[in-house]
């Protein structure tokens, strides 16, 4: 199984949970002997020890019996119950729903929310739940004296359960719904460093081939050059000229597997390509397209362009292409791409006579994994994935990037602007 898959697995790292249960534990011991010993307030503090060193000693076991890094989803589901019924046995004992203390009873729940599934955190909120309304009646005294002159009307008796569940279930929703989001933002970045990762291995593999092809060149020129003087002594044997011809035949053999590695066998000593202008960026991706695809590209720019060269970026070359590929996957005969500049800004803009980007999800583009809900659009859409890559690649070049729908082709459109300044930069 691969990486990205086995790492959607979800996990608590166990060294920051086992510290934070330590301060949880630490916690209310402290808390329980400034209440028994110092405030002088009676409740059965032997009970409430017990209780916390069960903590303590599931604490204990995570450190010493459980070897692994990463709690799994199961085991962490076990852990933080624990915690919960620790806790509300806790509470339980020291006057339930009215100790100010219980608002605790909803961090294990929470912190889950962000790190666990949902499965896992729908029966934590359930069992915290479950804890609060039984705590609300069913619980010991208030320690006293203090329970002698506390009342509180039966209203706000039930205002506090009230407001700990709506309390769970909303802060619950916004980290589970944010931590959805951060996942699936980061497994897209995992994605686009794995491509940007083979596309630096595959231009360093490029430069090593061009480079051998340059210097195999002259000695296969020198044993090519002395097979045709010896073809040309020997032709009278018969028995060395069948191996002559082979020797030759091998040399134009390899001539020709190295053209193929270089890449650019005409040119003999630029191998990885020079500097290239924005315009020259674009012809060459423009050029690569045109080769495959049966549909018109049609390229305008302006003749007072700005013509100063920049460092050739694999990343830039990635997010254009990846527009420019998305337009001709989309478009129905024609691609447009116009290039604008002058003295402070340099601009492209990608369309094409597509059917655009359906409505409900163009607030949302730059973002992977997307969704149309048009039932008609849902076959021929993506997922998004290619302009967030396109996208985040290009502004981490100085770029600033805007998706829309074109007014003059109704299809999709890609406005791509950098200041001049920052082009040198690159």
């Amino acid at each position: 199984m691969k990486f990205f898959e086995t790492s959607k697995y979800y996990t608590l790292k166990k060294s920051t949970y086992i510290n934070l249960r330590w301060i949880g534990i630490i916690g209310q011991l402290i808390s329980v002997c400034i209440v028994y010993f110092l405030l002088n307030f009676n409740f059965d503090f032997v009970k409430s020890v017990i209780i916390i060193f069960v903590g303590i000693i599931s604490n204990i076991y995570l450190i010493f019996v459980y070897q692994k890094t990463q709690i799994s989803d199961r085991s962490a589901l076990l852990f933080l119950m624990i915690d919960i019924f620790q806790l509300g046995a806790l509470v339980f004992l020291t006057g339930g729903v009215v100790n100010p203390f219980i608002i605790f009873l909803i961090i294990p729940s929470i912190f889950a929310s962000s790190n666990l599934g949902l499965r896992t955190n729908l029966l934590l909120v359930l069992s915290t739940i479950l804890m609060i309304i039984f705590l609300t009646f069913f619980s010991e005294d208030l320690p006293s004296p203090l329970n002698e002159h506390f009342h509180i009307d039966i209203y706000y008796y039930y205002s506090i359960p009230t407001a700990l569940i709506i309390a769970l279930i909303f802060l619950n929703y916004f980290a589970i719904i944010f931590g959805s989001e951060s996942r699936i933002r980061k497994e897209a970045l995992n994605k686009m460093e794995e491509i940007m990762a083979k596309e630096h291995e595959m231009l360093s593999l490029g430069g090593q081939a061009a480079a051998a092809a340059h210097s195999l060149g002259t000695p296969l020129s020198t044993i090519k050059i002395i097979s045709q003087e010896l073809k040309k002594q020997l032709k009278n044997n018969k028995e060395l000229k069948p191996d002559i011809e082979l020797l030759s035949s091998q040399v134009e053999r390899c001539n020709q597997i190295l053209k193929k590695l270089s890449l650019n066998p005409h040119q003999e000593d630029d191998f990885i390509g020079e500097n290239l202008t924005v315009r020259g960026y674009i012809k060459e991706i423009i050029s690569s397209f045109s080769q495959t695809s049966k549909k018109d590209f049609i390229f305008n720019f302006d003749q007072d362009f700005n013509s100063k060269k920049i460092s050739k970026s694999i990343e830039i070359i990635y997010g254009l292409r990846n527009f420019i590929g998305n337009a001709n996957k989309f478009s129905k005969k024609k691609i447009f791409v116009n290039l604008k500049s002058n003295n402070e800004n340099t601009e492209i803009l990608i369309s094409d006579d597509g059917n655009g980007f359906p409505n409900d999800i163009l607030s949302k583009l730059g973002e992977p994994y997307l969704k149309t809900f048009n039932k008609n659009r849902k076959v021929k859409s993506g997922l998004g994935l290619g302009i967030f890559i396109g996208k985040n690649l290009l502004e981490k070049n100085f770029a600033s990037v805007n998706c829309n729908n074109s007014k003059e082709t109704q299809g999709a459109e890609i406005k791509i602007k950098w200041k001049n300044k920052d082009l040198l930069k690159i």
